[in-house]
């Protein structure tokens, strides 16, 4: 008892840095429950945090942070189950097809690279208010040639196929319902139709007036830098990746280099630091203005609010609100004469992230921001406190960028894969060639354009950041077509990827010897993410596409459709092969045999339906269209019978073949399909 109290005081001082992860655990308790807390449930967990801060008053020094950190846990589980509850709104439930009106409020592309509208003020033809879901996602196929430009706040006018957003494609897969959820977007689809303006847009609403500046910002890049250049310098700027072709997209993210489109902390740091060693030092060089005002803190406030208006420009998503509280906090304890990047910096930004935005604790986003933040800071912490020297003067901005980027590497490689399933073997090569010059001369001549584009001449730095984009999509193309520049890995199970966060965070935060007490749980994440078997079959949502695991890979019932799925479940298997490949694997009457002689048949299409004639025990039948409702003796899986379980996973085991559904992994919750609302939800 003596030992831990001792261990325990020797944490005084560092304790505030695990104020976040206490949050975040209760955070992620919440989202791993099968249920929906009801009132009861959730007043309990609100009692048990004010009886934990309460008897935490009476304890010593020692052991009060355990309390503390309790109530933590408690009071991260309240803030999602409130948000959730917050941003509740309808979402379709049923197929719609007919007219659909609203306003543009976002303008992207989809992953087949379609116009694709975010429409808020949702009108459907038959549909009462109550039913109407407060945003909706059209994608603009077909000849668009008579449509009408999109705008921001334009009201508009198509007839659409919209659905509710789509489930995981797996159990325990990404789940877009509950994504789309805290988007409040209530139905997804796409039109053949040309976009009618029905009313013009409004005036004197900041949003989209910010809107509007983003569009025209855009507008001009593309201009002055066409093609993929242009769509570069947009995305860096704007945040909207809409004009980069498929092929670039691809080559960055082969190379390890699609960070650098994402509005981030990187961007964010490099701009702002930028801004402030060019306000002090034209500070400095007005000597009766350096001697009369703090040039240190002027130029943080100033930083600052460029800060903010890059904020606006960017489309103020979760990443840039991210990486602008980040910068923030850092800028504040600057003018307030504290150190401005340490752990605890870091800590501050995570907590108001995490009580503003809860569920973007799921997001890669927010896991690998913060995992390079918190590395880096800490290596650097560690060499500056035992004055590890990085070399001669000369040499130390080559260090800096070396163990810079091998750290961030390190420290996101195990989220990256675990989310996209995919390594990077020359990523390390392709960021040192790339980041210095998106911080020695793309932002900076960012900067100058701005600047320059009051008077007409803004075209002189965006040519010199265009001279900086091209490098950077050439680096990318280069390593991109390197032999074994990328590779695929499975999945993790999921408690892989929280072993590893809390196994570092201890390395990185706890004091003392039994700080390597860390390793343990990192050791066995990666133990269990290798021993980790695929399902030997799966079934997606309403029968459109079966997989089943062979010796050659996952065999797939269809050579085309259902693209989205099947290539998710490849990447998922950690192979790289297409869908026309997986295909040919399925005329082997073998790979439809299941371990025990269970037999998986797949009927697609009318035809297909039309045919079946029943089935025998040792059968499991597989529809994309409702089967008779009278068959029976096997298994039979159709959009009718699946309606309430979402995709299903086949494993096998002593008891033979055993289907499990998303709606066995998820349970029931507010952004499930099949909840039913009860007593104190919404």
């Amino acid at each position: 008892m003596f030992q831990i109290r001792a261990i325990l005081l020797e944490q005084r001082g560092a304790l505030f840095e695990w104020v976040p992860i206490c949050l975040a655990i209760g955070i992620g308790w919440y989202f791993l429950i099968r249920f929906e807390p009801s009132d009861t449930f959730l007043g309990a967990i609100g009692l048990s945090a004010i009886t934990c801060l309460g008897l935490a008053r009476l304890l010593g020094d020692a052991f009060r942070p355990l309390l503390i950190a309790t109530a933590l846990v408690a009071t991260g589980f309240l803030l999602a189950a409130y948000r959730a509850h917050d941003v509740a709104s309808p979402v379709m439930g049923w197929r719609y097809y007919g007219p659909v009106e609203g306003r543009i409020v976002n303008i992207d592309r989809s992953g087949s690279d379609a116009l694709r509208l975010t429409l808020d003020e949702v009108v459907l033809e038959r549909t009462p208010p109550e039913r109407t879901p407060e945003r909706v996602r059209i994608s603009l196929h077909g000849d668009q040639s008579l449509s009408v430009t999109p705008t921001p706040g334009l009201r508009v006018l198509t007839t659409a196929h919209v659905s509710p957003p789509g489930g995981p494609v797996e159990p325990g897969g990404f789940d877009f319902q509950r994504h789309a959820w805290f988007g409040q977007l209530g139905g997804v689809g796409y039109s053949r139709v040309p976009l009618l303006a029905i009313a013009l847009p409004e005036d004197g609403r900041l949003d989209l007036v910010i809107f509007r500046v983003r569009m025209a910002v855009a507008a001009r890049m593309l201009e002055v830098l066409p093609g993929d250049v242009g769509g570069v310098a947009v995305a860096v700027t704007t945040g909207s990746r809409s004009a980069i072709s498929q092929e670039a997209l691809e080559d960055l993210r082969a190379s390890n280099l699609a960070h650098l489109l994402a509005i981030s902390g990187l961007h964010m740091g490099l701009l702002t630091g930028f801004v402030f060693a060019l306000l002090r030092v034209s500070i400095a060089l007005i000597p009766p203005l350096a001697l009369r005002i703090p040039a240190r803190k002027m130029a943080a406030g100033g930083a600052l609010i460029v800060a903010c208006c890059y904020l606006a420009l960017s489309g103020g998503n979760v990443a840039t609100e991210r990486a602008f509280i980040m910068v923030a906090v850092a800028l504040t304890a600057l003018m307030l004469n504290r150190r401005a990047i340490s752990l605890r910096a870091v800590a501050i930004a995570a907590t108001i992230v995490l009580f503003l935005r809860p569920e973007a604790l799921l997001g890669p986003g927010f896991q690998m921001s913060f995992a390079a933040t918190t590395a880096l800071v800490a290596v650097f912490g560690y060499m500056r406190d035992h004055q590890i020297s990085m070399g001669p003067t000369w040499a130390k901005p080559v260090v800096a960028v070396l163990i810079s980027s091998g750290v961030a590497g390190l420290a996101t490689a195990p989220i990256g894969a675990a989310h996209f399933n995919a390594l990077s073997h020359y990523g390390l090569l392709a960021n040192l060639t790339s980041v210095p010059m998106m911080g020695t001369v793309v932002v900076p001549a960012a900067v100058v354009a701005a600047l320059l584009a009051p008077f007409g001449l803004d075209w002189i730095g965006l040519w010199v950041m265009g001279l900086g984009l091209r490098w950077i999509l050439e680096v990318g193309t280069f390593i991109a077509h390197l032999d074994g520049a990328r590779s695929f890995v499975h999945g993790p199970g999921i408690a892989v990827l929280p072993m590893i966060a809390l196994g570092c965070l201890w390395l990185c935060l706890w004091q003392g010897r039994t700080r390597m007490v860390g390793i343990l749980p990192v050791i066995a994440a990666f133990w269990l993410w290798v021993d980790t078997d695929r399902p030997i079959g799966l079934i997606a949502e309403n029968g459109a596409l079966v997989g089943i695991m062979t010796a050659e890979g996952r065999a797939l019932s269809k050579a085309k459709g259902a693209g989205f799925v099947a290539r998710n479940w490849l990447e998922n298997d950690g192979e790289m092969t297409d869908q026309g490949t997986a295909a040919a694997r399925w005329q082997d009457r073998r790979a439809t045999l299941l371990p025990g002689g269970t037999r998986i048949t797949h009927l697609a299409g009318k035809k297909a339906v039309a045919g079946f004639r029943g089935c025998t025990q040792d059968q499991i039948i597989v529809a994309n269209l409702d089967l008779p409702k009278t068959a029976t003796g096997c298994v039979l899986l159709d959009p009718a019978r699946m309606k309430n379980m979402g995709a299903v996973y086949i494993t096998t085991g002593a008891e033979g073949v055993k289907l499990i559904s998303v709606r066995d992994v998820t349970g029931d919750r507010l952004w499930s399909p099949w909840h039913k609302p009860k007593r104190g939800d919404q």
